[in-house]
């Protein structure tokens, strides 16, 4: 290749993606600009991927956490043959179109995650090198290392300053997760102006006590200096991050290295003043030179034989492996053996009970050995969440192929993890902490609903019920706030036999994540008249009489209202018993089940949930909720306290009926 052709290559990326950002009159030109060089220098010697194939298990992974410098990806996606078309390109940031102003995972061919909130790309990358090394130490064997990926991201100021990417770099140190490869965006310029006015730490020296492989390159526009980092980087059993300095709208004559050329278009005067700084013909708009697109659509008959040589390989390696070739295959095409919940424990009728994070922890080890693929952990609670895999080891960087986590107490880094692991595929992940802590973890929860990513966060401790702890650790509003996420699945279960089936449906849901949410105190096991329609989001426990009033709630208080529903009949009123332990899945159903459960007839109706009553006036006429911060005493007494008892729901519905 010459260098003229390569030079052309890369300002062809920098000026398709400032065309873009000019006539969509928004977006971000300085970071595609900038960044030119080095992603071409992944994108053309180092990413193995299919362009025909987005979804090719074999493939490396690129990640531009900066996710505000989109249109950088779409040019790449667009110019390498995949199903980005120009039209597509001029469409950025319009309705309807397949380019919105940050990459969303599921929506464009070829992006690997959902990014724009900065530092999320950076945790996500490092749960695709856990997923990815998880299935290399079971599955790769000699001469068919089928597992390989690199997972290759581009990293801006702004990821480094957020804390979610500190907690992920720790844990992706710890773990020496060496299949990373992160190219900083070195370009010292935020939003406000110089990075010298917040962020003067020393990055490498910081990198490097997190135990990484660091190296700089002095020009983030030397192709061959950065091809021999990332050289040197495949071969450092550390994960890598390479400090590439660069100059934000590189080419801009008047913004280039200002913060100007961040988050605004350039401007037609300053677009054509950086053409012809950089000899580019000023027109036509989104100009690609023939040759260039000649040369970057190589990448279609490249990753057509790449994706055929790995396809031999694991023929050859099914042969000589026929299990763990047809357990491989299974994992990768994402489906779940036959019968896999058929044989979950049930749990008789049991006053005494047990608290549901228990019955959790009860069913993930019955489901363990069923699916292989389940791992996961905690944010250093395992004790607590009961999130224990019994009998498998930790994964560690001596024991890749360990199933049980540990997070530590990183959240939000945990969270983040989370969705890359489940986005790499061949695993089914999850991960436990207290409800509360979910405020930690919201922006990842947040973009596995967007991303479609099938994500089961277990969330215990999940009420004032917590006790003694008090109101810091005490959940009130966290059940709103998750419910109120779009693509989200809350499922709060009553007992141990609904949270069997919460877990049925959150390991068959693979368009979106799942919430558990779970008790630290016992309750009762209703036995067989429970979980019948969990599915379904709510379902009739029981109707005590003709029913002239409607009882609901979720979780711990399900028993409380089914005590109080046993009294009132016993003074001659007729109560239905409503477990409702998921308002997302009861919208998913038809309006005929949901007249057989809320019968439009019945208008007195009281919801009781030991959290924030915002939303329960869309099913309930009355709520007897918390709406107020907790406090620390033993949970039996809180209870009594704040009315959550057998008399005090008598009381309320009598005051329905009257």
């Amino acid at each position: 290749m010459t260098n003229d052709l390569q030079s052309r290559a890369i300002n062809t990326l920098r000026f398709l993606s400032a065309d873009a950002v000019q006539k969509a009159n928004s977006g971000h030109p300085g970071l595609p600009m900038g960044v030119a060089a080095i992603a071409y220098t992944i994108w053309t010697r180092h990413l193995r991927h299919n362009p025909g194939n987005p979804k090719w298990m074999g493939r490396d992974r690129f990640i531009l956490s900066g996710g505000h410098g989109s249109m950088l990806l779409y040019s790449l996606l667009h110019l390498t043959g995949y199903d980005v078309s120009l039209d597509d390109i001029k469409s950025f940031r319009q309705w309807g179109s397949i380019t919105p102003g940050h990459p969303e995972h599921g929506l464009t061919p070829g992006v690997e995650v959902t990014t724009g909130p900065l530092g999320q790309g950076f945790g996500q990358g490092v749960g695709m090198a856990i997923a990815a090394s998880h299935l290399a130490a079971l599955f790769n064997k000699p001469k068919h290392e089928l597992i390989q990926s690199y997972i290759y991201g581009v990293v801006t100021d702004g990821d480094l300053m957020e804390g979610v990417s500190s907690e992920a770099a720790s844990l992706a140190g710890h773990l020496s997760l060496g299949r990373i490869i992160y190219l900083y965006d070195d370009n010292h310029i935020s939003i406000d102006g110089s990075t010298n006015l917040a962020f003067t730490e020393n990055r490498a020296a910081r990198f490097e006590a997190y135990g990484w492989h660091v190296q700089t390159v002095a020009d983030g526009n030397d192709v061959e200096a950065i091809d021999k980092a990332i050289q040197a980087a495949k071969l450092d059993p550390r994960p890598s991050i390479i400090m590439c300095r660069t100059t934000i709208g590189y080419g801009a004559p008047n913004r280039q290295g200002t913060s100007k050329a961040h988050g605004e278009p350039l401007g037609d005067e300053e677009l054509n003043a950086a053409k012809e700084n950089l000899g580019w013909p000023l027109e036509p708009r989104f100009f690609i030179p023939d040759d260039v697109l000649s040369f970057y659509r190589n990448a279609l008959d490249t990753g057509r034989d790449m994706e055929d040589d790995w396809k031999k390989s694991f023929e050859a390696y099914q042969k000589e492996n026929p299990d763990l070739g047809a357990e491989l295959s299974r994992r990768l095409e994402g489906k779940l053996p036959d019968d896999w919940d058929a044989n979950l424990p049930t749990f008789p009728a049991d006053p005494k009970g047990m608290a549901t994070r228990a019955s959790s922890g009860k069913i993930i080890n019955a489901l363990a050995p069923i699916l292989p693929e389940l791992i996961g952990g905690s944010a250093d609670l395992a004790p607590s969440n009961n999130t224990v895999i019994n009998g498998s080891p930790s994964f560690q960087k001596e024991s890749y192929e360990g199933r049980n986590f540990h997070f530590g107490v990183r959240e939000h880094g945990m969270g983040a993890a989370l969705n890359g692991m489940n986005l790499y595929g061949g695993v089914i992940a999850y991960g436990g902490t207290f409800l509360i802590f979910s405020d930690y973890m919201k922006p990842a929860i947040r973009l596995a609903a967007l991303s479609h990513a099938p994500s089961i966060f277990i969330y215990t401790h999940d009420s004032v019920g917590l006790g003694e702890d008090g109101p810091t650790h005490q959940p009130i509003e966290q059940l709103a706030a998750l419910r109120a996420i779009p693509n989200m699945v809350t499922i709060r279960p009553a007992d141990a036999n609904e949270v069997r089936e919460a877990w049925k449906v959150a390991i068959a849901r693979r368009n979106g994540p799942t919430a558990l949410v779970l008790t630290r105190q016992a309750l009762p096991t209703l036995g067989n008249v429970s979980a019948p329609a969990v599915e379904k989001g709510a379902y009739v426990l029981k109707d005590f009489g003709r029913p002239e009033m409607i009882l609901m709630a979720t979780g711990s208080e399900v028993s409380l209202i089914f005590a109080a529903a046993q009294r009132l009949h016993e003074e001659g009123m007729g109560v239905r018993v409503v477990s409702f332990p998921s308002w997302e899945l009861f919208e998913k159903q038809d309006e005929a089940y949901k007249e057989s459960v809320l019968p439009k007839n019945i208008i007195k109706r009281l919801a009781v949930e030991l959290g924030s009553s915002l939303g329960w006036e869309r099913y309930a006429s009355a709520a007897l909720c918390v709406d107020r911060f907790g406090a620390s005493a033993p949970y039996k007494i809180i209870f009594q306290e704040l009315g959550f008892t057998v008399e005090n729901v008598v009381a309320r519905a009598k005051e329905l009926i009257a």
